[in-house]
């Protein structure tokens, strides 16, 4: 034993089964707690992943191993931390991640708090990803937020909200291995897990039927579907980083109008959908697929653009609200006026892209080198050094 105690986050799934194990080798005290966030059963597809066969799972992954097993009722700070957030922002014509939320204010916090009162020294979950802690230029002790050895699996992006107070804490035990690694030790175990298929759903809730479940609080309001030509964009304009308008002027959203449009049928609320969503319309007829290309809640309109590549749903830059940038790197956080070079994403498994980052009176500019799909308020953006993930935001509407 090295001495130190560590509370795992067992979901009942292969990966943090495999990481209590990798840290019981290591040496560590290990303690297996199942985090219950959810109650309300009616919006979770029950023969997909029923929070009581992840229990169970769990359960039995920790009685194997021989390690201690409890399960944390969290669900009252997950409603009021998580769900209350999700439904508000989905009311406002945004696309939260609940995921990143829940990794913020659930597991690298209430949860946390709760391992920390059980005399642990550390947390730990499954996640694909890396942590190295080591000193920088003003000698200052630094964790650094790494991307899994897994290009697959890399979850670094659902962090993107840590802090170095939680990073501190942190342990990602898996973020080294293939996922193919992992389960080949879980099956060499024996671990109930070995073959379980990955989660789909929200953080530790399970597969939901998301329109099911948004409309538990965000009620029905019939709406227009209006399509845009995509001749009425104007041709892409040549950006250059050394002007702040080309900075503010690319992070303008698309602003339609139902007079610019057509009427193509009606939706159940604007506030149910999102750019860059196909799925869910009902509205055939047309050459090529419909896409979403935005919303307006104040209005309750939907405007669709034909075809992948439709130029309403491409932007080059987003604005980052000065009350919502956070480095989680805050030695590396820029300046006013000051611009740098990052690759970031806006969504989990993006590839990576090139982007220009600007301070701008607080605000954060982000001016991509290529136009970017499907950008949404309300979405987070994170930017990378290599490997290392350096800092995040929620994507603002202005």
């Amino acid at each position: 034993m090295n001495g130190k105690r560590v509370v795992v986050g067992l979901s009942g799934g292969v990966d943090s089964s495999v990481a209590a194990h990798l840290l019981m080798q290591e040496g560590y005290e290990v303690i297996g707690i199942f985090m219950r966030n959810w109650h309300d059963e009616t919006v979770v597809i029950n023969n997909e992943c029923p929070w009581i066969d992840d229990s169970n799972d769990a359960m039995m992954v920790a009685e194997k191993l021989g390690i201690p097993f409890q399960v944390l009722d969290l669900s009252e700070e997950y409603r009021r931390r998580i769900v209350d957030y999700m439904f508000a922002e989905y009311e406002r014509g945004k696309t939260p991640n609940p995921d990143v939320l829940c990794n913020r204010e659930i597991k690298f916090d209430s949860f946390l708090q709760a391992a920390l009162a059980l005399g642990a020294d550390y947390v730990a979950t499954g996640h694909y990803c890396r942590k190295n802690t080591t000193v920088n230029s003003q000698g200052e002790v630094v964790h650094q937020l790494l991307a899994g050895v897994d290009p697959n699996k890399d979850q670094s992006y659902f962090l993107c909200q840590l802090s170095q107070s939680q990073l501190e804490k942190a342990l990602f035990p898996i973020g080294h291995l293939q996922k193919q690694e992992v389960r080949r030790i879980a099956a060499e175990l024996g671990l109930v897990t070995a073959d379980k298929k990955d989660s789909q759903g929200l953080c530790f809730v399970g597969k939901i039927s998301l329109p099911d479940f948004l409309q538990q609080q965000l009620k029905p309001r019939e709406g227009s579907i209006v399509e845009i030509d995509a001749d009425q964009f104007t041709a892409h304009q040549s950006v250059s980083i050394s002007h702040d308008d080309d900075f503010t002027q690319a992070a303008v959203p698309h602003r339609f109008s139902p007079e610019q449009g057509k009427w193509r049928g009606n939706h159940r609320g604007a506030h149910y959908y999102t750019v860059g969503q196909r799925k869910g319309l009902g509205v055939g007829g047309s050459k090529e697929p419909l896409f979403i290309i935005g919303t307006d809640v104040h209005t309750n309109t939907v405007f669709v653009g034909q075809g992948e590549y439709h130029p309403g749903l491409y932007r080059k830059g987003l604005r980052i609200e000065a009350s919502d940038v956070h480095w989680i790197r805050p030695d590396m956080a820029l300046i006013e006026g000051q611009t740098a070079r990052f690759q970031a994403r806006i969504r989990y498994r993006q590839p990576l892209e090139w982007v220009s980052i600007k301070n701008i009176n607080g605000h954060l500019y982000l001016l991509f080198d290529q136009p970017q799909r499907g950008i949404a308020p309300g979405q987070f953006a994170a930017w990378y050094l290599g490997e290392e993930l350096v800092g995040s935001g929620v994507i603002g509407d202005t």
